[in-house]
């Protein structure tokens, strides 16, 4: 397993080593000591969503009960985006953006104090992803995919979205009570 950092502190990229033959591979796709090794905390529930071309997802977050997620496609490729919302960072408001597929099997771990969201490139895309808090209906938060100050180049100009997903604020319009300190 290679472990690759991002210009987001805490954002990790994993890279799991595949074993291959004339049959095909295998990995592992989660191992729970190596994952502790790394530092990463207790994952409590799994997650997982099948969406078709187009599909926008996001950008989401809890305020509290805030989640760490650890992400990946097994089927498909999707453009995962993930903001930094901590407001004591110093990348706060900046985003990170990497092509997720079942090519490459590169995960992303998006820890506490961040949005995260993707649109699907493939006809479908199966997307996983493990969390470190329970899912809390209220403290469901997120901004608005299309949010004229972060300036994210989604690979789609009319996406299929939620009637919740239409409905964010920008990150500028969050109380700062809503975001991470």
């Amino acid at each position: 397993m290679n472990i690759d950092t991002t210009p987001l502190a805490g954002l990790l990229l994993i890279q799991p080593t595949l074993f291959s033959d004339e049959r095909g591979y295998f990995f592992e796709n989660f191992q729970q000591e190596r994952y502790t090794a790394l530092g990463l905390p207790p994952f409590v529930q799994d997650n997982y969503s099948y969406s078709k071309q187009d599909t926008l997802r996001g950008l989401h977050y809890q305020q509290p009960n805030a989640q760490g997620k650890l992400v990946w496609v097994s089927q498909g490729s999707v453009w995962d985006v993930v903001i930094d919302i901590r407001l004591s960072s110093p990348t706060f408001g900046q985003w990170f953006g990497l092509t997720l597929s079942d090519d490459t099997h590169t995960q992303l771990y998006v820890p506490p104090g961040f949005a995260h969201g993707f649109c699907v490139l493939s006809k479908t895309a199966c997307f996983h992803y493990k969390c470190t808090d329970f899912y809390v209906p209220t403290a469901d938060r997120g901004i608005i995919w299309n949010d004229p100050q972060l300036q994210i180049p989604w690979p789609v100009t009319t996406p299929i979205l939620s009637d919740k997903d239409k409905s964010y604020p920008t990150l500028n319009e969050i109380a700062h009570e809503c975001l991470f300190a």
